[in-house]
């Protein structure tokens, strides 16, 4: 339940097909390195399907971008946006730079995601509290 006065500043959703983000980490040199931090690589390499984990990962940075509304300008970089794993395994989003910046400016407390795939797909939902 949230916050006692909190307010949805927005809402973002995406879902990417695994074979799209499955073809561009093979075929892209350097668009691993680019898009995902070090942490996000090395999470999705230890699974059993990188490309689900990746292609969720990327899903979480679109739906992010579309809750704040912006899209990817004002200086804003795909690695700004982390997705962790709490201890339970619960998905949730680290803004730095720029993407934080804006947050704290649109008076952002709270990041929500919820990360979810298939073989076939994986979709992200992203909820800004203020």
């Amino acid at each position: 339940m949230g916050t006692l006065g909190a307010m949805v500043f927005g809402v973002g959703i995406d879902c990417i097909e695994v074979a799209r983000i499955a073809a561009r980490i093979g075929g892209e040199e350097g668009l691993v390195e680019k898009v995902f931090t070090a942490g996000e690589r090395a999470y999705c390499a230890a699974r059993h399907d990188p490309a689900q984990h990746f292609a969720a990962r990327f899903a979480a940075k679109e739906a992010l971008f579309k809750a704040l509304g912006t899209g990817w300008g004002g200086g804003m970089r795909w690695q700004e946006v982390e997705v962790v794993n709490e201890e339970n395994g619960r998905p949730r989003l680290e803004l730095r730079g720029q993407v934080a910046a804006f947050a704290t400016e649109q008076g952002i407390t709270r990041v929500h995601v919820s990360l979810t795939h298939v073989k076939e797909l994986a979709c992200a939902v992203v909820v800004l509290e203020t």
